[in-house]
């Protein structure tokens, strides 16, 4: 009987043959909420680098809110950070610096299949200059890989290909 009772449960976790086509599917409100303040983190660290030259830690950490970061995204964030700190970033060429920084990553849509979560959001970026300001909207993905329990952000890329994001670093 308690070996019917087993057989059972585990019938009941797998997905049902008409479920098993579907695609991707949609995670939970909170893992998703988890996931966008981890990546907003990494954008809005890059955003601040535009107009503080502290040349301090540049690498980001090695888990944000219990998501972790590759070494792979560590490395490039830790360079567009150094690169966005040293360069005189200013609206136009020979314009004044930016004088304030900031970003946000809406909550977006994410989707898991196999061992895989993608993260679709909007960044909204203001930076101030002088006596102006500069606002931007830009549509990113978010790659995270999942093992166990364990989150891990593996990639991010611009969706819309003429986006020029004001806190990425030269391509």
């Amino acid at each position: 009987m308690a070996g019917l009772a087993v057989a059972l449960a585990g019938c009941a976790l797998l997905p049902a043959s008409s479920e098993a086509g579907r695609g991707p599917a949609r995670v939970d409100p909170e893992i998703t909420q988890q996931l966008t303040a981890a990546a907003g983190t990494l954008l809005e660290r890059r955003s601040q680098a535009l107009v503080q030259k502290r040349h301090g830690e540049r690498r980001p950490p090695a888990e944000i809110l219990g998501v972790r970061i590759s070494p792979k995204v560590a490395r490039v964030q830790e360079k567009a950070v150094r690169e966005l700190e040293t360069r005189n970033r200013a609206p136009v060429e020979g314009g004044p610096a930016y004088t304030g920084a900031r970003t946000r990553l809406a909550e977006g849509k994410a989707t898991r299949t196999g061992d895989r979560i993608t993260l679709e959001a909007v960044e909204h970026t203001e930076v101030r200059y002088g006596s102006g300001k500069l606002t931007q909207s830009v549509r990113r993905r978010f790659e995270f890989r999942t093992e166990g329990e364990e989150i891990t952000l593996v990639g991010e890329r611009v969706l819309d290909p003429s986006a020029r994001p004001v806190n990425d670093p030269d391509r």
